[in-house]
């Protein structure tokens, strides 16, 4: 069992190192690191898996004192994860020229944030890496310098600087009312308290922090800006949007868990879910731009894994974290693809691109797997945490909702996989990098396995057995024809002509406009928190 602290420093340290070396051996020494991150984290999964969590406190206090490390069965799957994505990302830019020396330490220095977000237990180290991690991205999006990726990395940085401030001024407040910032010290002391009102405030401000982190309804205007921006390198939108908005998600489900015993809002965010999920598609709908449909997307994913997790049952639990897991691979997966499809089309806007699969076949069918991972298509990996999180809703309204949310996904890349067909506006074949090429493939092959043997994975990760139901399973099979029926009829009888939602083009909330939906959320929640204590 390897130390837990490794997993966040080694990266960190190899790649300040790395910048001393020239740019040959630097590329070659972060492929040798990240081949050894992800054998450390499977290590340190294992472990966790047949042996249970595992606690380090740094420095050998006590519990809740000093700076405490926490591995149990989700950490260390997400460890896993970040280890496996990011060794995908490196080989991806490996021969980019513009993954110098100094772009390598900050993107190997994020690595090790994002791990210490899953592993930390003290709301404040979180708070510290988070705001750490927050400038790293800042600066990777901006790395290219222009204009427009320039005013994006700005804008995420003092956007995220408000709404984790609302984190800070929460969690000092807590550490006054019960004295301890500690997850699980906060999960055992509020359980035991007199008038557990006292901690109605604190509890608002942070999962307003939290929330926004997992840019949910009205709270995700930054994300499009952040994952889209036009000259950010395709790794960081793939990075940010398959992995890192997930911290946000991760973070909720441990703030739930430390108050779920005095505070119980679930049924606020299964709304709040399922309303994210819809504004997302149908924001998604309205853009041409082939990353800002696939950056409104995850808004629309973001609310579907928060129905998941928020339906109070153990099929819907893991049904969303297998979806967050699931959600890392197709949405990288699409993100990178985009990049190569851009870089040769030389265009963004998705009227002036078709006939991928003609020129570029191996970005084509990688694209194809991650589509019909996406949006559940049978012996996907998306079909199998769909069918969860459905299989956990019935005789519900979020049933119906469901198939509503998937209907929008389905309308979204119906539209979006018209690049892939037709007669491609550029004759021969591309000259992509054999590199990249394979490692999409690779992704996009993953979203078959994971459908394939979807199943067995949730029971090697998370120690879950699940029973597949084969009559609820062709149910679900009927219902996703339909809709893909349904959805190629809507699009292309419907709004292909008409183009309902031009009007929503445009939306976007300026830096004034996002702080005010933060302090109108916090609103909301803190009333809501107080009626129902």
């Amino acid at each position: 069992m390897v130390d837990l602290y490794w997993l966040i420093l080694l990266p960190i340290i190899v790649g300040s190192f790395s910048i001393m070396l020239s740019q040959k051996i630097a590329r070659k020494v972060m492929v040798l690191l990240q081949i050894l991150m992800v054998a450390l984290s499977f290590l340190s999964f294992y472990h966790v898996r047949t042996s249970g969590p595992v606690v380090q406190n740094i420095g050998g206090w006590t519990d809740y004192i000093g700076i405490t490390l926490r591995a149990d069965i989700l950490a260390s799957a997400m460890v896993l994860l970040t280890a496996g994505m990011f060794l995908g990302m490196v080989l991806f830019n490996l021969r980019k020229n513009y993954a110098d020396n100094l772009y390598l330490f900050l993107f190997m220095a994020l690595e090790g944030l994002i791990i210490g977000i899953f592993l930390s237990n003290d709301l404040f180290n979180i708070f510290v890496l988070i705001e750490v991690s927050t400038v790293v991205i800042s600066i990777l999006i901006m790395y290219k310098k222009d204009s427009g990726s320039i005013y994006d990395g700005i804008l995420y940085l003092l956007i995220n600087i408000v709404g984790m401030s609302f984190f800070l001024f929460g969690l000092g407040m807590l550490y006054k009312k019960v004295g301890v910032i500690d997850l699980y010290g906060i999960e055992r002391i509020v359980s035991t308290l007199e008038n557990p009102r006292i901690v109605i405030l604190p509890y608002a401000l942070i999962i307003t922090a939290v929330s926004l982190k997992s840019a949910l309804m009205p709270l995700f205007s930054w994300l499009p800006k952040a994952h889209g921006t036009p000259s950010a390198p395709s790794v960081i939108s793939a990075i940010l949007s398959g992995l890192y908005v997930k911290n946000g998600v991760y973070l909720f489900i441990r703030i739930q868990s430390a108050f779920a015993t005095v505070v119980d809002t679930t049924d606020f965010f299964l709304l709040m879910g399922f309303i994210t999920a819809v504004v997302g598609f149908v924001l998604a709908l309205a853009q041409h731009d082939i990353k800002l449909i696939l950056a409104y997307h995850t808004v629309s994913q973001i609310g579907l894994i928060m129905m998941g997790i928020n339906m109070k049952g153990t099929h819907t639990y893991w049904g969303g974290i297998y979806h967050i897991m699931n959600h890392a691979v197709f949405k990288s997966t699409l993100f990178l693809t985009a990049g190569m499809i851009t870089d040769d089309y030389k265009t963004r806007n998705i009227y002036k691109i078709s006939g991928v699969m003609k020129r570029m076949p191996a970005v084509g069918y990688a694209t194809l797997f991650a589509v019909m991972g996406i949006t559940g298509a049978p012996l996907f990996n998306g079909s199998i945490s769909k069918y969860l999180i459905s299989y956990g809703a019935k005789g519900s309204w979020v049933e119906y909702a469901l198939i509503l949310v998937n209907l929008g996904t389905i309308l979204s890349f119906v539209k979006y996989s018209q690049i892939l067909f037709g007669k491609s506006p550029k004759p021969g074949r591309s000259d992509c990098d054999s590199l990249r090429k394979a490692v999409v493939l690779t992704m996009g092959a993953m979203c078959f396995v994971g459908g394939i043997f979807g199943r067995w994975i949730v029971m090697f990760m998370f120690d879950v057995t699940f029973e597949v139901d084969p009559l609820s399973y062709w149910i679900k099979i009927l219902i996703f024809i339909l809709s893909f029926l349904a959805g190629a009829l809507i699009y292309f009888g419907v709004l292909k002509k008409n183009n309902f939602f031009t009007i929503v083009n445009t939306f976007e909330l300026g830096f004034n406009g996002v702080c005010l939906s933060i302090a109108m959320f916090f609103t909301v929640v803190l009333g809501y928190v107080a009626i129902i204590m």
